[in-house]
């Protein structure tokens, strides 16, 4: 009776609610480590062809001289810019501009025909993180070994293994800021400097940012500045179409992954059935961005191609052929041979956009070089003295005082002459005083000009146009004046 009492109650009773469970979400997570495995084929042999190329141009080009200097200079105090023959001043901005033009349009052009193929051979954050990730196994072995030796505890090995990485990752940290300070100072006078603790502070600033800058990207942050720091990683899909060149897995004749049986007559049928992926990994460990590209195109793809020369080995030992991971386009067809990537490349190249992007870079290139061929020697900048804009002088002759600001662009001694035409705009005109100068190489210099109009002119009162010509003699003296240039500006009559 007792226990039917209990029965009935405990099936009387509402259900008391369980309460539910708590799920701790962090919105912050720590980024694991990629430990990227060594890989050699010909696309990694490509990658350390341009690390050495682009090295030996940014430590080389400081220690080349030119006309005793370094050949290429940002000589920002005295506002001049060399490189090689060429010295351009701030009103050559529009060289610049052209520069970043071009810039802008090979982008366009290498990513329109395959992709990243500049931030997997050529950019900078790539190019040290493979030096940074060299050094790294020359002191801590393959991936591995790293991994066996961060998980392990402190010891004299692991301090020295570490200790020794840094202080390597370091120095070429340090000599790759003062490589960059050294295009603005020569690079002689800024060891100088360095040694004698001489440098101003803004050189000490930029040679320990640049160095500390390179120091965190390429040793720590590596593929997180590719992933969430690079703005073209964002906009990269907006010049991609089915016929671009990318790193792509051959889904069909991978799928479905596995490893093959050894045993032969049970399992033939079963052997059959599977792709070649035998699914080893070796694609995601040698990734310097950590990702699988059996899922497909991903924004994190810097087009190293890694897991292509990774896949091509294990396929050379398995006796298949090579391909299942390559550059292809998404329209190519699945099993498509090595030997048909440059029938590839053809289509790839044949594209309207392609060609847009060639000929505007055709265009700029030629309108760029025809600039500098027919740059002038001498830049000349006319100003007026507005304290005065007239004034009249002796014998009642009205004057007008003009400044000009002389700029010899080339390096050698430049005699300049300034005269008036016959067609200068007013008659009656005269040039009194001096109107000879020889500039010094590479020399600035500001000049004064009066022009004068006889009293009782003809020209009515106001504001005319008129044009003066320099000669110059661009190669010293006594060797003949090689262009004259007209400068236009105005002349006032009072009333």
């Amino acid at each position: 009776r007792v226990l039917r009492v209990a029965d009935t109650e405990s099936r009387a009773a509402p259900a008391v609610p369980a309460e539910p469970a708590v799920q701790v979400v962090s919105l912050y997570t720590k980024t694991p480590t990629i430990q990227t495995r060594s890989v050699s084929g010909v696309f990694n042999r490509w990658r350390w062809v341009f690390v050495w190329l682009t090295q030996l141009v940014f430590y080389g080009l400081p220690w080349l001289t030119w006309n005793d200097r370094p050949a290429v200079l940002f000589d920002l105090a005295a506002r001049r810019f060399y490189l090689f023959n060429l010295v351009l001043y701030p009103q050559d901005f529009i060289y610049l501009t052209a520069l970043l033009a071009l810039s802008a349009y090979s982008l366009f052009l290498f990513t329109a025909i395959a992709g990243r193929l500049w931030c997997g051979y050529a950019c900078p954050q790539t190019v040290y993180t493979e030096m940074f990730m060299a050094v790294e196994r020359w002191f801590e072995g393959d991936r591995g070994a790293r991994i066996r030796l961060r998980g392990g505890p402190w010891t004299l090995e692991r301090v020295w293994r570490q200790g020794g990485k840094h202080t390597v990752w370091l120095s070429i940290a340090l000599w790759t800021g003062i490589t960059f300070v050294a295009y603005f100072t020569p690079i002689r006078q800024l060891l100088g400097g360095i040694a004698s603790l001489g440098l101003s502070g803004w050189e000490w600033f930029w040679v320990l940012f640049y160095g500390l800058a390179t120091y965190g990207n390429a040793g720590f942050l590596r593929e997180q500045v590719c992933k969430y720091m690079c703005p073209y990683a964002r906009f990269q899909s907006a010049m991609f179409d089915k016929r671009t060149l990318i790193v792509s897995y051959d889904i069909p004749r991978g799928e479905p992954r596995g490893v093959p049986s050894k045993a032969s007559v049970r399992n033939a049928a079963a052997n059959q059935a599977l792709g070649d992926c035998i699914d080893c990994g070796l694609c995601v460990q040698v990734c310097p961005t950590g990702i699988d590209i059996r899922r497909g195109l991903q924004y994190e793809c810097i087009g190293c191609a890694a897991c292509v020369d990774a896949c091509n080995t294990v396929m050379d030992k398995l006796q298949r052929p090579r391909g299942l991971v390559r550059y292809a386009t998404q329209v190519a067809p699945s099993g498509t041979a090595a030997g048909t990537s440059w029938q590839m490349l053809m289509a790839a190249l044949w594209r309207p956009r392609v060609l847009i992007y060639g000929g505007i870079l055709v265009v700029i290139s030629a309108l760029m070089l025809w600039s500098l061929i027919q740059r002038s020697p001498l830049r000349v900048d006319v100003v007026r003295d507005r304290a005065v804009l007239a004034r009249q002088v002796d014998n009642g002759q009205i004057e007008n005082v003009y400044r000009l600001q002389l700029m010899n662009a080339t390096e050698s001694p430049m005699p300049v002459t300034l005269r008036l035409p016959a067609d200068a705009g007013l008659a009656g005109l005269q040039l009194p005083g001096q109107a000879t100068w020889v500039l010094a190489p590479v020399e600035a210099r500001w000049v004064s000009v009066a022009l004068r109009l006889p009293a009782d002119p003809a020209a009515k009162p106001g504001v005319h146009p008129i044009a003066f010509d320099i000669a110059i003699e661009a190669g010293g003296r006594g060797t003949g004046e090689t262009r004259v240039l007209r400068e236009k500006t105005t002349f006032v009559v009072p009333r």
